[in-house]
């Protein structure tokens, strides 16, 4: 598609959050941000003129490399927020993409993204292959108090559980969703501090594509404030993920 009349470098889009979207408690599901944020983002490069369709012409798709999540609370059933996402740096095949998140005229969540351009035929990634010299890079405008980080996965990890990769975790893109990563993993944690609003960050890494039929383990270490998971394939790490707690 042609770059939208109403595209700019910086991109708003107000979200109800739904009775779908809730915990029990009535505030939303950290799956369910995350699926807001890649929306946005995916709404955004649509005006753009880089969004997947545009990229499925060259067989590229963006996938997601790492992610950092900063909370200070999360949005209630039936208010509504403005997320407000741009783009730090994009060059070659990847791209740094920030997110923020107000309700009530203020910030109440931050997150950092990198992306990579992914061939979806050759499964590797590669340059994007759609000009970008019309979006303006903001290198200096940060959403969260810290960047994204490669996990340390020097600890002791135990078993936590076993799963199979089933049809309904497999994206458009013929592998494993990146929220289903961060689902599988929340499912096998203590739910009472969720609940409780004391999940104060997050970071994911994902280094290795998970494909239908796949099976994997889930082990955990768990620190005085930080849950640490790796979702492991033939004793190979395909993404870690780090819960911070208050």
């Amino acid at each position: 598609m042609p770059i939208s009349k109403d595209f700019t470098s910086v991109y708003s889009h107000d979200w109800e959050i739904n009775f779908l979207q809730c915990t029990p408690n009535g505030l939303l599901k950290h799956t369910e941000l995350c699926n807001i944020l890649q929306l946005t983002a995916g709404y955004h490069a649509e005006l753009g003129g880089i969004n997947f369709t545009d990229m499925q012409l060259h067989d590229q798709a963006w996938v997601l490399s790492r992610m950092r999540v900063e909370i200070e609370e999360l949005p209630k059933w039936t208010e509504t927020i403005t997320v407000t996402t741009w783009i730090y740096d994009l060059q070659g095949s990847r791209s740094i993409r920030a997110f923020e998140v107000h309700a009530n005229g203020r910030k109440i969540i931050g997150s950092v993204t990198y992306w990579a351009v992914f061939n979806t035929k050759l499964r590797k990634a590669e340059a994007l292959a759609l000009p970008h010299e019309h979006v303006t890079k903001f290198p200096e405008r940060h959403a969260t108090s810290e960047s994204f980080k490669k996990i340390d996965l020097n600890r002791d990890f135990v078993l936590n559980s076993e799963r199979k990769v089933v049809l309904s975790d497999v994206d458009i893109v013929n592998h494993a969703n990146n929220v289903k990563y961060l689902e599988w993993c929340l499912d096998n944690t203590d739910p009472r501090p969720i609940l409780k609003q004391q999940l104060k960050s997050f970071d994911m890494n994902f280094m290795r594509e998970l494909k239908l039929g796949d099976s994997v383990q889930l082990l955990l270490a768990k620190e005085e404030k930080a849950s640490i998971f790796t979702i492991n394939k033939d004793d190979k790490p395909c993404f870690a993920l780090e819960l911070d707690w208050k």
